[in-house]
């Protein structure tokens, strides 16, 4: 049974590796492509899984309402940064700034996460009442994975 803070915990360490590996490349090679396609990919993923799962949960308790918020803005935010970036030329030293700008936001909601949202739903939420969000946060995102491209068509499409 997977723990809901590890599996959150290994998707940020992945993310901080793959946006290390872009901030590294130039201009629109297949390097940078390729790294930001599996970023671009697990993190909208991984968003919607955490806020089906983890902030689901969080949101049930009095405390968690203000910080489920908070973070789920915080995704909206990184969202849209995402959505900018995949409509600009990855060779404009444009792309690069707003990405270090995702990159700097993201670092912070990530650190802001696991610091300080992690500590007090381990305080609020019973043990026994999370076991298993790990596991059924791991298959949202595998389920979430296959609906990345026709939910990005319907919001272009608002």
């Amino acid at each position: 049974m997977a723990d809901i803070y590890a599996a959150i915990k290994a998707d940020h360490d992945e993310h901080r590796k793959l946006m290390d590996r872009i901030a590294d490349t130039t201009g629109a090679s297949d390097e940078r492509k390729e790294a930001w396609d599996a970023f671009y990919h697990d993190v909208k993923s991984h968003a919607a899984a955490e806020e089906e799962t983890f902030y689901s949960k969080l949101i049930s308790k009095t405390w968690g309402q203000d910080a489920a918020r908070h973070s789920v803005h915080e995704h909206q935010q990184l969202d849209d940064l995402m959505e900018e970036l995949n409509e600009m030329d990855m060779s404009s030293s444009g792309w690069l700034n707003k990405f270090k700008t995702l990159q700097h936001d993201y670092d912070h909601h990530m650190e802001e996460e696991e610091n300080e949202v992690f500590g007090r739903a381990k305080e609020v939420i019973p043990e026994d009442e999370i076991a298993g969000f790990g596991d059924r946060f791991e298959k949202r995102k595998a389920e979430e994975r296959g609906l990345i491209d026709e939910k990005r068509e319907d919001s272009l499409e608002d």
